[in-house]
């Protein structure tokens, strides 16, 4: 089983390698568009260039995130990183905004870019680079449990759809219909402004603390536990792979304290063992009250 620094480090190194790849793609658009003077191409290459930014607020937010607990944060700091998504979503709403701004400007100046060949080939790289980026930074988050890399895989799915919108505008404009081309990209800044969204609600779920777990499982598992009467008050919270449970055993009024103890060192074990992903259950151990109508509320 990994430790809490693996799992950072890993998370690091994965935003360190695609930061590089997005850099690498964005200069390949930006420094063609300029050469031959297609504005589609550039702000394509800029998008790419955002990726980059959300990348570093990648690993500043994991950066931070992976500090110990403290006194002022006794829970850690892992909703930094839930932070960090967040803000991702934020850039991918201002990159759609611009998008659109830029296509409403291309409805009015007439203007068409110069298409060559070898513009095609350069879109179709950086997309083949941009896919393989987004698979792999899907693959891990899901691996390391991470919404910072689940959210920029986002970002980087979107850099695809915007580039698609370049291609298909460069062949409207080779048709000789160059007013596809603003279209396309109003489309495409829909997308992600939905892919933004769906960020946000995420992240929104867990800095707002809703609850990760069904706590009628949870009652049902406690339940099942020898020496449990029943339980309820059962709360939980946090990000998958760091879920917080807390909830109230009521055991027999006469048993010894030290016997309620291991009660509650089976219940901590049976719901680690039963969910995957708990940091801490705390139970909390009373003496029942004799109400045999129990429930898990």
């Amino acid at each position: 089983m990994q430790t809490k620094g693996s799992r950072f480090r890993k998370i690091q190194r994965v935003m360190w390698y695609v930061l590089f790849l997005n850099l690498a793609v964005a200069i390949a658009k930006i420094a063609y568009g300029m050469w031959t003077n297609v504005l589609s191409m550039q702000s394509d290459g800029y998008h790419s260039l955002f990726d980059g930014v959300s990348n570093v607020i990648g690993l500043i937010g994991i950066q931070i995130a992976s500090k110990p607990p403290d006194r002022e944060h006794p829970y850690g700091h892992r909703k930094f990183e839930t932070l960090a998504a967040f803000f991702i979503a934020f850039i991918l709403g201002i990159v759609a905004f611009e998008i659109v701004r830029s296509a409403l400007e291309r409805f009015g100046n007439g203007n068409s870019p110069e298409v060559t060949t070898i513009s095609f080939l350069v879109m179709l790289g950086t997309m083949a680079v941009n896919y393989t980026v987004s698979t792999y930074e899907k693959k891990k988050g899901t691996e390391l449990q991470s919404e910072v890399l689940l959210a920029d895989s986002a970002h980087t799915r979107s850099d695809i759809y915007v580039s698609i919108s370049v291609l298909l505008g460069l062949v409207a404009i080779r048709a000789g219909y160059p007013i596809v081309d603003p279209i396309i990209s109003i489309l495409v800044a829909i997308v992600i402004l939905h892919a933004g969204l769906e960020i946000i609600f995420s992240s929104a779920s867990i800095l707002c603390d809703e609850s990760r777990i069904d706590p009628e499982k949870i009652f049902n598992i406690v339940c099942s536990v020898e020496g449990v009467y029943s339980c309820h008050n059962i709360r939980t919270r946090g990000p998958e792979g760091n879920v917080y449970v807390d909830l109230h055993v009521e055991v027999d009024p006469t048993m010894p304290t030290y016997k309620s103890h291991t009660v509650a060192h089976i219940v901590q074990y049976r719901l680690k063992e039963a969910f995957e992903g708990i940091e801490e259950v705390l139970v909390h151990v009373e003496p029942a009250d004799g109400n045999n109508n129990y429930n898990y509320k």
